[in-house]
């Protein structure tokens, strides 16, 4: 349904998954697990992985804490992508890979609930991808001390809303990892 023309193909998003965005995270080893299973399956699928990684003051390029977490491998082929702002598209390669690869539909995973994964879902939406997020397969820090709800809360109304997102010929979606299809004509 994206709007964007012969762009039939799907890609899985994983964003921000870094020692020093994921660790004290909600869920963080059962987050990194079902990102793990939607790597495997996108990959027995031929559908692109695309790794979206941020650096700022805090996650200085290069640093350990910079870094994908060990669990999560990148494949050579795999395009990385170097991010200074939470939406995944903004100032980056991003819209180009995606071109490149014929994509309109994306799935989205990975870290921080609140800021990179809101942002860039939004971003696709409003670039005419459609884009579904992968409700387990998501996490955030605790900023209940700042006046944020708790992560679980966070987690559960961007699931909530998501599910209900769309616009003119394109549409958002929530679906967990067991229900994720890549198939461009899927809402899951």
């Amino acid at each position: 349904m994206t709007t964007l023309s012969d762009r039939p193909n799907t890609a899985l998003l994983v964003i921000d998954v870094q020692n020093g965005v994921v660790t004290g995270s909600h869920n963080r080893d059962d987050v990194i697990a079902n990102i793990n299973t939607l790597i495997g399956k996108a990959r027995a699928e031929d559908v692109p992985v695309i790794w979206v990684q941020h650096s700022d003051e805090d996650l200085q390029k290069g640093s350990e804490s910079w870094q994908y977490v060990p669990e999560l491998v990148r494949e050579e082929s795999e395009p990385l992508i170097h991010k200074l702002y939470g939406d995944s598209f903004e100032d980056t390669e991003l819209e180009a890979v995606l071109s490149d690869r014929g994509v309109g539909r994306l799935v989205v995973t990975g870290a921080q609930t609140d800021a990179c994964i809101r942002s860039t879902l939004h971003g696709g939406l409003v670039r005419g991808y459609d884009v579904t997020l992968v409700g387990d397969a998501h996490t955030t820090e605790d900023l209940s001390p700042y006046g944020a709800p708790g992560p679980e809360l966070v987690i559960a109304h961007t699931n909530l809303y998501w599910k209900f997102q769309s616009a003119p010929g394109r549409r958002g979606g929530t679906v967990d990892t067991a229900e994720v299809s890549f198939a461009a004509a899927d809402a899951g």
